[in-house]
This record gives C-alpha cells, sequence and structure tokens, in this order.
C-alpha cells in the first residue's frame, strides 16, 4: 500500500492544462492581425443608362498608347510584340510627358512643372499633344490572365505616380502614401494631378480564349 501511494504522488496534475490551452488561444485570437485582400484599390465608371447613347468622343490616334494583350499573355504595345511587361512604366512615362502639339493649355502647363520634368518632356509629333490628352488605353481577351493584367495596369499607374512625386518633389511611395485627409497632403495630391489626369482606358474584352 505504501507503494502504491508513492507512485500516485510522483505523478503530474494535468487538470488546468485544458484551461490554460484555452487562454492562450484567446490571446493569440486578440493578438494576431489578420490580412484583409482589398482588392484593386480603383474608382469604376457609373453604369451606362441603356436608353442614353454613350458620348461621341474624338480622339486623335496619336493622344492614345494602345496595349493589347491575348489569350496567350502575349502583349502588342503600339503595334509591337513584346513577351513581357517588363519597362513599359518607362515608355507611358514619355508618352504622357510628351509636348507634340502643346495648346495655350498644353504650354502653361509645361511652364508649371519642375526643371525635372520639364528636362524628360520629349516633343515628338507622333505622340501625344499634351498631357492632358494623353490616354493609355489597355485592351485584353477573355483568356488574358489577370496577373498579366496587374502588371500591365500597375505600370501605367507608376507612370503617373512617378510624374506626381516628381512635380511635388517627394518619393512615388510617399505620393501613394498620401490620404488627403488633411489639407497637406490634399494640397501635395492636387498639385501633383493638376493638368495630368490618370487617364487610363480599360477597354471591353474580346471574346477570345477562357469560359
Amino acid at each position: 500500500m505504501a507503494r502504491s501511494k508513492n507512485r500516485m504522488s510522483n505523478e503530474i496534475n494535468a487538470g488546468s492544462m485544458a484551461d490554460i490551452a484555452f487562454l492562450l488561444l484567446i490571446f493569440f485570437l486578440v493578438t494576431t492581425t489578420i490580412a484583409s485582400d482589398k482588392g484593386i484599390l480603383n474608382f469604376l465608371p457609373p453604369k451606362q443608362d441603356p436608353n442614353v447613347p454613350p458620348p461621341d468622343i474624338k480622339k486623335n490616334e496619336r493622344n492614345i498608347f494602345n496595349v493589347l494583350i491575348n489569350a496567350n499573355n502575349d502583349l502588342l504595345v503600339e503595334g509591337e510584340y513584346r513577351r513581357k511587361a517588363e519597362g513599359l512604366d518607362k515608355e507611358f512615362k514619355e508618352f504622357i510627358l510628351n509636348f507634340g502639339a502643346p495648346d495655350e493649355d498644353g504650354v502653361a502647363l509645361f511652364n508649371s512643372l519642375p526643371a525635372s520634368l520639364q528636362s524628360q518632356a520629349l516633343r515628338r509629333q507622333d505622340s501625344s499633344d499634351h498631357p492632358g490628352e494623353a490616354v493609355i488605353s489597355i485592351k485584353t481577351n477573355r483568356g488574358t490572365s489577370y496577373a498579366v493584367f496587374l502588371e500591365v495596369f500597375d505600370n501605367a499607374k507608376k507612370a503617373y505616380f512617378d510624374i506626381y512625386a516628381e512635380r511635388v518633389g517627394i518619393t512615388a511611395d510617399e505620393y501613394r502614401a498620401l490620404t488627403g485627409d488633411d489639407e497637406t497632403s490634399k494640397a501635395l495630391q492636387d498639385k501633383g494631378k493638376e493638368g495630368i489626369p490618370m487617364a487610363i482606358s480599360i477597354a471591353e474584352p474580346d471574346k477570345i480564349g477562357g469560359n
């Protein structure tokens, strides 16, 4: 009997382990940050009234930078075949900052730019008239992957953000982080975009590829 009592006294009491595990579970649930997918932060146009015909907007072809992406994720950039979107942001930026045939507003816009952007501005007659007229058009097929589309779309946005940021004298990351909730950040946002709207046109996909 003495030996039996001795063995029982050496056993570990695990009765409270369930309570401890439950408390740890609650602790990690409270302290853990769960990342949420916010999707694409982009404002979509309002739904078109089927009874109202779309506006007839005439745009000179040289003011549109066309990027086509087929069902095999190959790119046709201004008529030139590409396999990858690498370097598109630089081409977009050159197109946006071109002053091929600036009107009075275009001349005023050029004069408002800092010297660093003026030095990058081109005067190609076969490209956009000025940044206020430039439009980047992205067209896909039904089979185009979202990854490739988003890569091209991000390159277009990067080109604009680089221009906006350099115009106000901050980095592109700093400009992207501006919320516009206070007067200072709102003023920086407005100054960067003034006369240079982010004109990215996403055309309806062709019914080729996909399901």
